[in-house]
């Protein structure tokens, strides 16, 4: 398999950056890393971007089990996530799916998402939907291959930067 193209983000100057920008925005609203991984998950299976489910599984969280990221596909009927994790997934495929039904992102997926986070961290788990499927759309569009960036410098800094953090 091969690439159509280099990713966009890294040939237009200051793309990466302002999506960077973005996901660190979006992970100040309170919204527990944990949540925006499988979010980030969920919708990148939903549209086909390997890239980004790729690395869903191989820059997981320490405290994270493959139990749980194997299962997010089928999270409707697995016992590992909580109601509040289930309320983002659900928000999440709601999103993602715009336009699969009249009524996109209906009240009770709405509610129940709003029971759980308030306002910052509804935002959060927005931005970070938009941004995961900004992603998706790059990746899958230009035909990133899953696995490549994970090889790279780039992406063996960023891992080491995470690290650190945690």
């Amino acid at each position: 398999m091969q690439a159509r193209m280099k990713n966009p983000v890294m040939i237009l100057p200051g793309a990466m950056e302002a999506i960077q920008s973005l996901a660190k925005a979006a992970e100040l609203g309170g919204v527990p890393k944990k949540t925006l991984d499988l979010v980030h998950l969920r919708a990148s299976q939903i549209n086909g971007c390997s890239v980004c489910a790729d690395m869903g599984l191989r820059f997981k969280q320490r405290d994270e089990t493959e139990e749980r990221l194997f299962a997010v596909a089928a999270w409707y009927d697995a016992p590992y996530f909580t109601d509040a994790e289930r309320a983002a997934l659900a928000l999440t495929e709601a999103v993602t799916r715009l336009s699969d039904r009249s009524d996109p992102v209906p009240d009770e997926i709405w509610q129940e998402a709003a029971r759980h986070y308030n306002e910052p961290a509804l935002a959060s788990l927005i931005l970070w939907i938009a941004m995961t499927n900004v992603w998706n759309r790059v990746n899958v569009t230009t035909k990133q291959v899953a696995g490549e960036w994970a090889k790279s410098t780039e992406a063996r800094a960023w891992r080491e930067k995470q690290v650190a953090a945690d």
